[in-house]
Formats: structure tokens, sequence, C-alpha cells
């Protein structure tokens, strides 16, 4: 009898890009992760808001629900569609592209619990984003996630042929 190989399981996320067009320049919305792991590093750390869809889940409702859990804004408008991309960890994340705005310092994220310090037995509860911003998409390219890059690359393409901005080599 010839044993299957077990059908690995890529993760999946889901997440949105949000974008507005300051004084003709085209900025990104990105959060931080919260939590100890995260707490000291800055440089490719940032990332989309997200989180993982099962089969069966639409993932643009996912990519809406999980900006507002980490965020607490409900998003509404025209969501474009990105191509997907696989990160270095193996997993694909589906994001859209959408024009709007928040106020970063309000962001209202919800949280998890982890034992910390490890093997203490003590369990404390950190929230999922500890900060959010908008960055100039210079900026963003270095903040955000290795992974994420070509999502922002995909966003100022989509955009400068659509004429919302302006890049100062221009």
């Amino acid at each position: 009898m010839q044993l299957r190989p077990e059908k690995k399981v890529t993760n999946r996320s889901a997440g949105l890009l949000m974008y507005r067009v300051r004084k003709q320049r085209l900025e990104v919305f990105l959060v931080h992760p919260g939590g100890p792991f995260w707490a000291k590093k800055d440089l490719g750390a940032w990332s989309i808001p997200k989180g993982e869809f099962s089969e069966g889940e639409d993932p643009l409702e996912t990519a809406k629900r999980e900006f507002q859990e980490e965020t607490g804004y409900a998003v509404f408008g025209y969501f474009t569609p990105l191509e997907p991309r696989k990160q270095p960890s193996g997993k694909i994340v589906h994001a859209w592209a959408v024009r709007g705005d928040c106020d970063p310092s309000k962001i209202t994220s919800n949280t998890f619990e982890i034992e910390w310090p490890p093997h203490s037995g003590k369990r404390q509860k950190f929230p999922e984003i500890d900060r959010a911003d908008w960055f100039p998409l210079d900026v963003a390219i270095w903040k955000i996630l290795k992974g994420q890059v070509g999502f922002l690359e995909e966003l100022r393409d989509l955009t400068r042929s659509a004429g919302t901005h302006r890049n100062d080599n221009e």
C-alpha cells in the first residue's frame, strides 16, 4: 500500500493597505505588532493590519474584520485587490488597497495572552497592535516587513498610473 504524503496546510492571511494622499504625497497606514518580542523592533517590523482566514471564509471580509479588530476603525470604500504575497514563513498574504483615513493616536486593538516572562508561570495580556502611523511610501518601504514590500510597490504603481500622487524625483 502506498501512503500519500500529508498535504501541507499553508497559513493564509488577509489584510488592508489603507492609503491617502497628503500634499500630493502618497502615505500608507501601517501597524506595529504588540508584545514583548516586537517591543524594541522598528525597521522591518511594521505591517498592514491583517489576520488569518480559514477555508470557506471570504478573504476580503476577513481583511475588513481584522482591520477593525486591530485598530478599532471600520473601513468602507472601494477595495482594489493586490497580488497575494508569499512571506518568508511560507504564509500567503492576500491584501486590498483602500483609500481612507483614520487617526493612529486613537487606535484600540484587541489583545492576546502569553506566558511572560517565559517559564515564569505568569500570564500577561498585550495589545495585538501597540501603535500605528501614517508613513510616506519611501519611509514605509523601510518600516514594513520584508515580505510585504511588494504590496507597497504595487500600490505605488497603481496610484502613479491613476495620477493620484507625485514622486519628488519626477
